[in-house]
Parts: structure tokens; sequence; C-alpha cells
């Protein structure tokens, strides 16, 4: 088969569309008896042991890579200056910085590769093996190309097989294909084309056999099968970066640039014009970059995301690396995989059409909590004959068990079957008929329905049936009353809407009847009672919060193995898209990566999918410039969920793969969070760029009042240590007070931030050079002017106050669009404990003799304290204005812009 280059295979063989007789003779393989000791080891000798070996990273590599990144560039700088100037404190504490921000992402990429040990244990351990004619069991990682292996109910299959021959051969694939269902499997050749979901005749590795028994032959072994290409695909893709870890990157070196540039200048122009002396010169440039430098930024980053992270652990979204709690908040697109994330995974008995009623089944899931309504009214099932005689043959004609543990329902048998059982404890309670099985006629892919022989308490013997409605059409055609066209026009018309249609029927029998047959029920007929539609219904939480993820500007495309019919219907009632689109697997394979990322927007849905094409489909919308994440519960979402900018799995009912290749985890199953989490990741996202818009111009105002100070020849106002204080005190009180900042309102009617989006528009670097002129120009004033009358350190006293002061003043107009001086000034409590904090810090520095002698201040008097208050409110002032003047412009142009913008 002819592929584009820049299109991967989907798949790595052809076997479902040859026949297997072909198959075994191209192996060498011998049937019936397999293959001799000698070819076994042969074969071994080529292909190797049937296991999952990949290529690891060291983890003191994993950990020295954490290294490689500007801002870490940038605190290694800082921390070797205070260093150099002996501040051996901040040199510690920003070397703790470094250090913790390495092992955030050291043990982020640990968790990817416990995701491939996870895959490579849930390999089968032993395999039943026919060898040189004898059937034994043997190490599953012995197993070659060519070997035949015997299957059986509660097995794992331990390698790719094609089916040789199958009885009966129901295999559970949901955590790889995402069908909810057991498939059932036959021998016979499929078209090549035909998706893995569908490969009737195939078996793959880490499934579960749930009915009947099989021989096939083994195509792929190791690396090589299809949960081998999966954990291939997961060691492959590489973790992106965060947007935010972008942002702060480019700011990072935009920054660190800015202050070389100026620093070398300053001392060139310095030197020439012969300011000072060269050592006061190079003493004077350090001091500038230690206060320009702002080294409490990453600090402040990492803490607003760590408390963000524990917000979110509480609304049971548990984030594992701090970044991924503000990606959320830039998601444009959400991926998400149907079976088990946008639906239960449950199948559900939601119609029944007796006769000419159609009754309506609420509640979704196995617990059985709901009831049964005719015209949307609530019936008594055992006083509508009809109706509990199709309840209870669907009850008998069943070998399913359905059982609570925990107060979670589970099932030992096939989903369909529970799906009847659930609908009668939903009529009657959890009981039981009491009616006394006499014989039983099991499923039959052949017949496909299944039969029981019961009797009632009066004596009297009837057959339950339940199966396929094509097969049971036919055997109820012998009755006269049956209407063959009302019933197969209603059949079908359940079937389009992606439901499953089963049809439930009985045949009353004399009193001695021992057995039932297939050949006495093709000989008498049946009554047919009804059909009932079962599907795998959407979770009733995750239809309004994808209406409230539209409304946010957010587009959650739906990612299924199912069929695309069910897939379409599903899309519907979730309310994915006014008009649903949708695009299949083998679709998807016949476009080229460029060719994808250019259709992909355009559709909603995109069924009978491969890991595969879930991972192309990813990195699709990725290179569309979309921030994309992507949810999922099992082994088959894994690549795509390492894939996408933000990962997120089901934490009860995902996969251990699922969970590790994961960035979140919902720790409730409840795809409804994920809205939760979008919000709180657009608070923290605004949160850290207001830290910044804060943090940086008065960082700048102390680096430009060691500049202007030396272009004036006037004497230094602010000592090194003095500018360490200033950053450090700020650092643990008023940065800090933007972690408790609550959202903004309309916070979800914003769409997403564009990924061309800047941490910083033009009006921030307007105004962020305006406040540190600002406040750099009033300390110098003050200083000169009180220069002359007053000592020095009261002077360098209050131009340090006056910065502090800029601070806090400046910190209320940065924490919210809203005027200051409105009720959002109460919005945020801590904001005043954390200003009330600095201020203590503020007279502890001023007056303990201790501080004083450390830090060269000396006391101030009340008015010097009105100089300083007064002079730190002229920058709210100014900010107001200005403040003020941008919303009577958005205002009176009728526009809303995101604050990103």
């Amino acid at each position: 088969m002819m592929t584009k280059d820049d299109v991967p295979k989907p798949m790595q063989d052809e076997y479902h569309a040859e026949d297997w007789h072909k198959i075994i003779s191209d192996f060498d393989g011998h049937y019936p008896d397999g293959l001799t000791d000698q070819e076994v080891n042969n074969k071994l000798e080529i292909h190797g042991f049937n296991e999952m070996k990949l290529k690891s990273t060291p983890k003191w590599l994993i950990f020295l890579k954490q290294f490689n990144n500007v801002i870490i560039y940038i605190l290694i700088a800082a921390a070797l200056m205070t260093l150099l100037m002996r501040h051996y404190s901040d040199a510690v504490v920003i070397g703790l910085v470094v250090i913790i921000n390495a092992l955030i992402g050291y043990f982020q990429e640990v968790n990817a590769s416990n995701a491939l040990e996870k895959i490579k244990n849930m390999l089968s351990v032993e395999a039943t093996v026919i060898r040189n004619g004898v059937r034994s069991d043997i190490p599953s990682r012995e197993l070659v190309p060519g070997d035949l292996v015997y299957l059986e109910a509660g097995d794992n299959v331990p390698a790719d097989l094609r089916i040789v021959d199958a009885d009966n051969l129901r295999i559970q694939e949901s955590s790889l294909t995402g069908e909810a269902d057991s498939v059932l499997k036959f021998d016979s050749v499929v078209e090549l084309k035909t998706p893995l979901a569908d490969r009737v005749n195939m078996a793959y590795a880490t499934t579960a056999v749930t009915n009947g028994s099989a021989t096939g032959v083994v195509v792929s072994t190791g690396l090589k099968t299809e949960i081998g290409l999966i954990s291939q695909s997961v060691s492959d893709v590489k973790n992106n970066k965060s947007p935010l870890t972008k942002e702060l990157d480019t700011l990072g070196r935009g920054i660190s640039w800015f202050i070389i540039i100026v620093a070398v200048a300053t001392f060139i122009l310095g030197w020439v014009m012969n300011v000072y002396a060269l050592p006061v010169l190079a003493m004077a440039i350090i001091t500038m970059i230690v206060g320009s430098m702002p080294e409490g930024l990453p600090a402040a980053t990492s803490v607003i995301l760590a408390t963000g992270v524990q917000t979110l652990t509480k609304k049971h979204a548990i984030v594992k690396t701090l970044p991924a709690a503000e990606t959320l908040g830039a998601v444009d697109i959400i991926a998400s995989d149907k079976t088990g994330t946008l639906t239960k995974n449950e199948m559900t008995l939601q119609d029944i059409v007796v006769g000419q009623n159609h009754y309506q089944v609420t509640g979704t899931g196995y617990a059985p909590e709901g009831e049964i309504q005719l015209n949307h009214v609530a019936v008594d099932a055992s006083k509508d004959e009809a109706l509990e005689m199709f309840l209870t043959m669907g009850h008998q004609a069943n070998d399913t068990f359905l059982t609570s543990e925990n107060g979670e329902w589970q099932i030992n048998g096939e989903p369909t079957d529970a799906a009847f059982l659930s609908a009668y404890y939903k009529a009657f309670g959890q009981k039981k008929p009491k009616l006394k099985e006499i014989d039983r006629l099991p499923f039959d892919s052949d017949y496909r329905f299944m039969a029981r022989l019961v009797e009632n308490q009066k004596g009297q013997r009837f057959i339950a049936i339940k199966g396929a409605p094509d097969k049971l059409f036919k055997l109820a055609a012998m009755s006269q009353s049956f209407n063959s066209q009302y019933w197969s026009e209603l059949s079908g018309h359940f079937a389009k809407t992606g439901k499953r249609v089963i049809a439930v029927g009985y045949q009353p029998v004399s009193a001695d009847t021992r057995e039932v047959t297939h050949e006495q029920l093709q000989a008498t007929g049946i009554e047919l009672i009804g059909i009932a539609a079962i599907i795998d219904p959407p979770r009733p939480e995750v239809v309004a919060a994808i209406k409230d993820m539209r409304q946010a500007g957010i587009h959650v495309k739906m990612i299924t193995g199912d069929s695309v019919d069910t897939a379409v219907a599903i899309g519907r009632q979730l309310g994915l898209a006014d008009g649903i689109d949708a695009m299949t697997g083998v679709e998807v394979d016949a476009l080229s990566d460029k060719e994808l990322a250019l259709a992909v927007t355009r559709y909603d849905v995109f069924a009978r999918t491969t890991p595969q094409n879930k991972l192309r489909i990813v990195e699709a919308y990725q290179a569309s410039g979309l921030v994309t994440a992507m949810t999922g519960d099992g082994v088959n979402d894994a690549p795509a969920l390492k894939k996408a900018d933000i990962g997120v799995a089901m934490g009860i009912k995902g996969t251990d793969v699922a969970k590790d290749s994961a960035d979140m985890v919902l720790a409730n199953d409840d795809f409804s969070t994920i809205k939760v989490a979008i919000a709180q990741g657009r608070r923290l996202y605004d949160n850290i760029r207001k830290t910044i818009l804060f943090l940086l111009p008065t960082s700048f105002a102390e680096g430009l009042i060691v500049v202007m100070s030396i272009f004036l020849r006037q004497p230094m106002p602010l000592t090194p240590t003095q500018l360490l204080w200033i950053n450090m005190v700020s650092a643990i009180t008023i940065q800090l007070a933007f972690i408790f900042e609550p959202a903004e309102p309309g916070l979800m009617n914003r769409p997403p931030r564009k990924t061309s989006a800047k941490l910083m528009n033009r009006h921030d670097v307007f105004q962020m050079t305006y406040v540190s002129i600002l406040i750099a120009a009033v300390g110098l004033a003050v200083f000169e002017v009180l220069g002359s009358s007053v000592s020095f350190g009261v002077a360098s006293t209050m131009v340090v106050n006056i910065i502090i002061f800029g601070k806090i003043f400046y910190l209320f107009n940065i924490r919210t669009e809203a005027p200051a001086l409105s009720r959002s000034l109460w919005s945020n409590p801590m904001a005043f404990v954390a200003v009330g904090l600095m201020i203590l810090l503020q007279i502890i520095f001023t007056y303990v003799p201790f501080m004083q002698g450390v830090f060269s201040t000396a006391g101030l008097s009340a008015s010097n304290w009105v100089t300083v208050v007064m002079t730190g409110a002229i920058v709210l002032i100014v900010t107001e204005i200005h403040k003020y003047w941008r919303l009577r412009k958005s205002s009176s142009s009728g526009s809303f812009k995101s604050t990103s913008d």
C-alpha cells in the first residue's frame, strides 16, 4: 500500500486482508502442529523476544537538561553576582529556586518514562502455545512470529494474532480502540482499509478475552505489535514547552540582553567621562544589575502556580507540573476521547418499544438510578403486562452479573447485557424474577442470540430470547401478527442515531420441555415482544461544561474509535457544534501533515481512529497555532496525551499508562472539572502577568536610579545591600498579594489568548517605562533636595522608602482593571495584609539599630514620612489617570479587549 512520504503508515501490517493459510505459510509455520523447537530458536535470533525495550535517557542527563533555560541562566547569574558581593543568604535562596525548578521539570520527564514501564507491564506473562503438535504454557516473551497461540475466556492476548479459528470469541479492546462493548471475532478476511476497531479477524496484544476460545497465528511481537507502536510513539513524542514558559523565555532573553547592553554602555560612558574611579564604577554597575535583575520573578511565578495547583487539587484536578496549571487558561481546542471521558463507558438502555408504545428510560450508566417513562410520565412496570414481560425476558436471556462494590456498579460479562439488568432494576428494584432456569443456549456468533429455558412458580415453561434484530425478526416472521416493515424501519431509525438495537422475544413451551436448541427455535419461531436501543450516553455534566466552553471560545473535538454514526449522534447530544462534521481515521491517513493541518479545524468528530490518528490530529491543531488539550483514559490515548500542550487523564477509570502520560489527572473522572481548571488557569495567567507588570518597572526604577546617579555625578543614593533588601521584602510581601487576587469579571467570556500574544503589549511597555522613570525621578529629586539639609543616611533611607511606597501604591493600580477606588479595592483582603507586613518590615529596617548598621539606614522624622507617602502616592495618581483614560477610550469604542491583547 503506497503512502505519501510525510504521512506515517498508521498500521504496520496488512494481515487482516490476507487468508490465514497464506500468513502461516509466509511465516514458515505449520497448522495444526505449530513450530518446532529449532524453528523457534532460529526465529528468536531474527525477531528477538516478545518484549518492549526502548532506549531510555539516563536520569542524570534528564536532570541536567532542566538547567538549559534562559530564566535559569538569569538566576544563576544573579546568584553569582550576590556571591561576589558576599551576600551568601541571597545566593542560597536564588540557588534553591534554580534547584526546585530543575526538580519540577525532572519529575515531569520521569513520569513519561514511567508510562512506558506501565505499557511494558501490560504484556501477558504466559501464553498457551501449540508447538511440535503439543499444547503447553510458556513465558509470553518466548513467542515468535508463526507461533500458534490458543486463547480462551480470561486470557490476555500475548501478541498480535491473526485469528485462524474462533468459537464465539469476544475480546474487550476498549483501552486500545475506544469501543465500549467487546468485539465478536471471526476468521474471515476483511478489506485492506478496514480500521483497527473493525478488524474482526485480529487479536491485539494486552486486550482481554471475555468469551469463547480461538487459535491464532502470531504476526507481530514486541515493539512491532500495536501496543508496541503506541509505546514507541510515547517514547518519541517530545514534551512541549507551555505557552507561559515560552513567553517567560522570550521575556527573560529580552530583559537579560537589555540589562547587559545598558550595563556595558553605562560602564563605557562612565569610564570615558571619568565619572568615578574604576573600582567604584564597577561596583556601581554591579549594583545596577542587581537592582534591575528581577530575580524574584521566577520564584514569584512558581509560588503563584504552586498555590493554583493546590487550589485545583481541592477541586479534584491533580496537576503534575506547575506550568500545566496555567496552560489550561490558554487552551483553544480540547481534543477528547469519547468512551470513558465524554461518556461513562457504561452501556445504557435508553429506549424500549413494545407494540406501539415507545418508552424512555432515564438515568445513565449501570447504576439502577432512573425510571421508565411513557410520554414523559413515569410508569409502573408491574402494572404494564407487556413492558413487564419485555424487562423480564431481557433479564433472563442474560449471563452477565451486575453488582455494587463500594458504591461503584461493576459488571462481569457483556456491557449490553448489563444495560438490560440495570433497566430491570430501575423498574422493579434490585431483585430477581422468581423463575427457575432449566436450560441455557449460549450466545453463538453464527446465530447471534442467546436463549434460556425457565419455569415460573406455576410450573409453566417458556424460552426467553434476546439478540440481533435481523435474526430475531426472522424467527418472529413465522407469526402472522408480526409486522416486518414496522420493526425493520424502527430498528433502522435507532441504528442511524448511533444506538445499538437489541430485540427481545419469548416462546411458550410444554411443561415437559427440558432443553432449548437452535433447531427448536427455528422450527416453531418466537413471539417478538419489542426492541431496545442502547448507547454509551454522554455524561450529563459534560453537556453543560461544553456549552460553557463554547461561550469561552474553546472548541471541544471528539476523537473516538467508535463508528461514525455513533460518534455523530453523541456529538449532537453533547452540543459540540451547531452542525456536526465528521472525518474518519482512513480519511486522516489519506492526508499529508500539511493537508491535515488545513482541514482539521473544519471537523468536530473524528471516528474510527487509531492511536496514530489521534497523535496526528493533535499535531495538526498545534501546527495551526492552536493550544491543544487532549483528554482520554485508554492506552490508545497515551501518545496524544503526551504530545498535547496539556494532557488530561481520567483518574478513576483511566489506565495507568494514560495517567502517567498526562499533565493533569481528574480525580473524579468529571469532564466538567476541566472547565473549572480552565478558569483557574486564566486567573493564574492574569495574576502572573500582573506580577510581572508590577515587578519590572519597580526593579528597573532601582537600576535607573543608579544609572542616573552615575551621569549626574552625584553620590550613589542606594547601596547594593539596600537594593537587595528592596527586592527581598517586596518578594515575600507585596508580590505574594497576587497569589490571592480573584478572577477578573467576565473571565470565561473572553476568547482564549492567541499564541502570538505577548506578556506585555505596547501599552504595558509604555506604562512600565513611565512608572520606572517616575519612581526613579521622585527618589532622586528627594535625595537631591534633602541632600544638603539631612545626613546621607536619612536621605538614602528616604529613597529606599520612596521606592517601597511607590510599589505599595502601584500595587493598587495594577491589581485589577477596575479603578483602584471602587468595590474591587476590597476584593483581596490579603493585599492589605501584605502591605501591612511590608510597612512593619520598613519600620524595622529604618529604626532598629542592627538593621541601621547592616543597611546604612537612619531614623526618619514624621515630616520625612509625610514626604515619603506623598511622593509614593504620585505613582497611584498618575497611573489611575492613565487607567481612567484607557477605560473611557475602550467603552467609547464599544469593544472589549483582553488584558493580554
